[in-house]
């Protein structure tokens, strides 16, 4: 992994993407890894900053999509945008062009701000956007697709065939898997995650200190 925001040197010496399927744990592991001091930055956070009210990114998705995008009070309506995009691909790459860009620049952003000798990135749908070369290293967080519906249906008070839809709708898992540096398998107690978490942490700072 090249790792796209070593151009200016303005980064920590080690930069990972941690990705992984829908109610995998994703979460669990990078609020452990936040709580253990590692910068981490959330795309999620940051697409919801780039269409805020007032913001240039939802005056971009007004101009392609229409004035029913944004509600009354200024607010991306994201239901009426996802009706959108739902099954129209080109409607969808529309949106990516003006969210990705300037998503990108916000973590570049962050990471120039970062302290650290590492950092986590944290792009759900890394491997979808075609991200995986952004990053010096590719963490997967894997489940069971039992155990990731078992929560999903919980998580989101769906049943079995919603949730399935939405397990289908995403990386084939071993796709995922292949692209993956390094795997942390969130099958197991608090406890277990919390250790393989560390293993990971002292993985990581080993390989700041090399690459620095």
């Amino acid at each position: 992994m090249t790792g796209e925001y070593s151009e200016s040197g303005s980064r920590p010496p080690l930069v990972v993407g941690l990705t992984g399927g829908i109610a995998s744990g994703k979460t669990a592991v990078s609020d452990r890894f936040a709580a253990i001091g590692v910068p981490v930055i959330d795309t999620d956070q940051l697409a919801r900053e780039v269409v805020a009210p007032g913001s240039e990114g939802l005056a971009a998705v007004r101009e392609r999509f229409g004035a029913d995008v944004v509600d009354a009070r200024g607010d991306l309506d994201r239901r009426a945008l996802r009706e959108r995009i739902f099954s129209d691909p080109a409607a969808r790459r529309d949106l990516e062009a003006i969210t990705h860009p300037r998503i990108r620049a916000r973590v570049a952003q962050r990471l120039a701000e970062a302290d650290a000798a590492y950092a986590i990135v944290v792009v759900p749908l890394l491997i979808e956007a075609g991200w995986a070369d952004s990053y010096d290293r590719i963490l997967v967080v894997d489940a069971e697709p039992s155990k990731q519906r078992e929560r999903l249906m919980a998580r989101d008070h769906v049943d079995r065939a919603q949730a399935d839809r939405a397990l289908a709708s995403q990386t084939q898992r071993g796709r995922r898997l292949a692209l993956a540096d390094d795997v942390i398998v969130n099958d197991g107690t608090p406890d277990e995650l919390d250790a393989r978490v560390q293993v990971l942490h002292r993985k990581y700072l080993d390989l700041a200190g090399i690459a620095g």
